[in-house]
């Protein structure tokens, strides 16, 4: 059996011609396709604006410089997610606090959470960022509820979850990073991950004065849009007005990522058929499979077993390449030198020892599929 990754991207003939149009044109960047991808995505989403930029590291840290986190800002968000999460708040000179994670969903805990805020003085926190870790999603009404009690802003970390979606309290289904409960949004482009632009990334708001000012500060701060200038000198000029950052998104990424979202639906469609399999082939075995949601957007399918490292190497010596999806945040040196501990948050440090990412993506053939099941079941049934 030929190498299986744990995940990897999708490139049909279409992408490659939607590209090479575009290397063909008269814009390689800073031109139509990027509009029309951020309309087009903000349509899918159920947003009212989008703004694609460069990464989704990029994402987050726009969002945290638009919501003016700065020194002394104090931020929560989860410690299982990749460690661009909080790293946002770093970058502006906050402070991250960490709360642990619900055993069942993976996702931040909104009690655990509530306990930390009431833990601290009145105001001492800016914000939340919770991640829809793996795509499954996060009840963000719940969260609109906590954070309109303490005045803090929330910004979603769909990465993981386009197309996914949680049911409200009136039985609407809300789509992650619809930014219906967050202030903003954000989505990363990365190739493994369901829509793929090699790098790039999205922020999605209905807050039109936020959307503003993440355009200028995509763009070094500079706007030339007349309404907005201090002076006019003629057509040629420009203002620096903010210190903003070069995180824009090339059209040729663009160009490839409306092609990839015209199927983004049927590619999640297939995900969830490929959890479907697994979760019936592991029904009744020592594994842990991922907690059922109708929304759950299937990025990762994690599985936790007793032994985590001799399976690693046993699924690497049968060519089946499974990954660990994350290292606890708050465990990297940078965080532990500002006085994170072991023993710190146990959940997440429980679930990290039996964590592992099996083969996930919509290109999964089913022979491959059911080799990882065969291998993985004959691995429990030996060890």
């Amino acid at each position: 059996m030929k190498a299986i990754p744990y995940g990897r991207q999708h490139i049909n003939q279409e992408d490659i011609d939607a590209v090479v149009e575009v290397l063909k044109s008269d814009y390689l960047t800073q031109g139509p396709k990027i509009e029309e991808l951020e309309k087009k995505f903000a349509q899918y989403i159920g947003s009212s604006y989008a703004l694609a930029v460069s990464n989704g590291t990029a994402a987050l840290h726009l969002c945290t410089l638009a919501l003016n986190v700065s020194k002394g800002s104090n931020v929560i968000t989860t410690p299982l997610t990749f460690v661009a999460s909080a790293n946002c708040v770093e970058y502006c000179g906050g402070n991250v606090y960490f709360a642990d994670i619900d055993p069942d969903t993976y996702l931040l805990d909104i009690n655990k959470v509530k306990a930390l805020i009431e833990s601290k003085p009145k105001g001492f926190f800016s914000g939340i960022i919770p991640v829809d870790f793996a795509g499954y999603p996060v009840d963000l009404e719940q969260y609109r509820q906590l954070a309109k009690e303490h005045n803090l802003w929330i910004v979603e970390d769909a990465c993981h979850a386009p197309g996914g979606y949680f049911t409200d309290s009136t039985a609407t289904q809300q789509w992650c990073g619809n930014s219906k409960f967050a202030d903003l949004a954000i989505f990363s482009f990365h190739p493994v991950k369901h829509i793929a632009t090699g790098e790039g990334g999205m922020i999605t708001t209905n807050n039109e004065e936020l959307y503003k000012k993440l355009l200028l500060l995509r763009t070094h701060g500079i706007t030339k849009n007349a309404d907005l200038l201090i002076e006019n000198h003629g057509g040629w000029y420009y203002e620096m007005q903010e210190l903003g950052y070069n995180y824009r998104l090339t059209d040729f990424q663009a160009a490839l990522g409306i092609s990839q979202l015209a199927r983004a639906d049927k590619g999640l469609q297939r995900r969830k058929e490929i959890a479907r399999k697994y979760d019936e082939a592991f029904q009744g075995t020592s594994l842990k499979t991922p907690k059922p949601h109708p929304g759950h957007a299937y990025h990762l399918y994690v599985i936790q077993v007793e032994n985590r490292l001799v399976l690693y190497n046993h699924l690497r010596n049968k060519n089946i390449f499974a990954q660990v999806h994350y290292i606890p945040v708050h465990l990297q040196p940078f965080y532990k030198q500002k006085g994170h501990t072991a023993n710190e948050f146990p959940i997440v440090e429980e679930y990290y020892k039996h964590c592992l990412s099996i083969p996930m993506y919509p290109t999964l053939t089913d022979d491959e599929q059911q080799y990882i099941i065969d291998t993985i079941n004959n691995y429990l049934a030996t060890y």
